[in-house]
């Protein structure tokens, strides 16, 4: 499967969407909160997200995807997240 990354990161409220590549579908999405949480853990790699390398590219996805699963596992987290693969 191929994904493509939707990211808004300099709006008021940041955003980033993985969608899949073929149909449009969103599989995962990272909002203010998410995006914030990656930063301060230094996970959330500006340049990753900007190049055109596939290998750098797919390394950037599956951490996002890891994020949020991990995310989506905790117990107190009540916030609803899309994920599929």
């Amino acid at each position: 499967m191929t994904y493509l990354i939707d990211a808004w990161l300099d709006r008021p409220h940041p955003y980033l969407r993985i969608l899949h590549r073929e149909t449009g579908e969103v599989c995962a999405v990272l909002e203010e909160e998410a995006l914030h949480e990656l930063q301060d853990q230094g996970d959330l790699d500006l340049n990753g997200l900007s190049s055109s390398e596939p290998m750098v590219l797919k390394e950037v996805v599956r951490n996002l995807f890891l994020f949020c699963y991990a995310r989506a596992l905790r117990p107190s987290h009540d916030v609803h997240h899309k994920i599929e693969i």
